[in-house]
């Protein structure tokens, strides 16, 4: 049975687990590595059957850890060659990635490691490039689209394809714009290259999610410009709005900054 985990959603650092019953990769890895090493083992998470990391991005809320991880776990990491000279270049990063656990992956390049069928692709981001993935294992399809700007046609397709879905719902419109935020910072996450405000995300699901899609996480929201029950408010009165009711139609949960979430088995 695959299971889910956040070890952590927002720009104080993310991390994700997906575990069979025997593999496991982590999707970003952006918390600390002793408290995510404590998590793991409260929850009873062997972190040593974790053998490979997927990375969406290289800003630092996102790859933190990954050096160190991959050192200590002797596990590589698996990203597109622009996101790995960022995390190259980043000086957050203060264990490097050997060229040993430095591995490429193309978007669109559907590729298959152990239990898990992986298919990246492109979310417009203000990073050096930024990846979505549909994961597949155990006949479930689970997706994670986080720091995305916009909605690409690309993404909407894969949307439809989950069952399962963590899906970016950063901030609210108001908040932010009457915010302490300087201008610019205003207007970068406001871009198409910035962050999904939870309007778009509700507005978004309900336009592209089928009848497969059992359970929604709303992920990465803003310490500043949001807040957990205004976006799953938000996002409820939207799927509303098109006959969507969640609690019934579908699961709608959002993940905290910096607690972990509950283990979720998806079936």
């Amino acid at each position: 049975m695959l299971k889910f985990i956040s070890f952590g959603s927002g720009s104080s650092g993310n991390c994700y687990y997906l575990g069979t019953a025997t593999d496991g990769l982590l999707i970003d890895i952006g918390v600390g590595i002793r408290a995510l090493k404590k998590n793991a083992r409260d929850y009873g998470v062997s972190l040593a059957s974790v053998r490979k990391i997927l990375i969406t991005h290289d800003h630092a809320d996102h790859i933190k850890s990954v050096g160190s991880f991959s050192h200590d776990y002797n596990v590589p990491v698996y990203a597109t060659e622009k996101v790995h000279d960022g995390i190259d270049t980043n000086y957050c990063v203060q264990r490097k990635l050997t060229s040993e656990h430095r591995k490429m992956i193309v978007p669109d390049e559907t590729f298959v490691l152990g239990d898990f069928k992986i298919t990246p692709f492109f979310v417009p981001h203000d990073a050096s490039e930024n990846m979505g993935y549909e994961i597949e294992a155990e006949g479930v399809t689970f997706v994670i689209i986080t720091d995305a700007g916009s909605v690409t046609e690309e993404m909407k397709e894969h949307i439809a394809n989950a069952n399962y879905l963590v899906f970016e719902a950063n901030h609210d419109v108001e908040m932010l714009q009457s915010g302490p935020y300087p201008q610019y910072l205003k207007s970068r996450i406001l871009s198409p290259i910035g962050h999904l405000s939870n309007t778009d995300c509700g507005k978004t699901l309900a336009e592209n999610m089928t009848e497969k899609l059992k359970h929604v996480w709303l992920c990465h929201l803003s310490e500043e410009n949001n807040h957990p029950e205004l976006a799953r408010k938000t996002v409820e009165a939207t799927l509303r709005s098109y006959g969507i009711i969640p609690g019934k139609d579908i699961q709608l949960e959002v993940l905290k900054r910096k607690v972990p979430s509950e283990v979720y088995q998806l079936v």
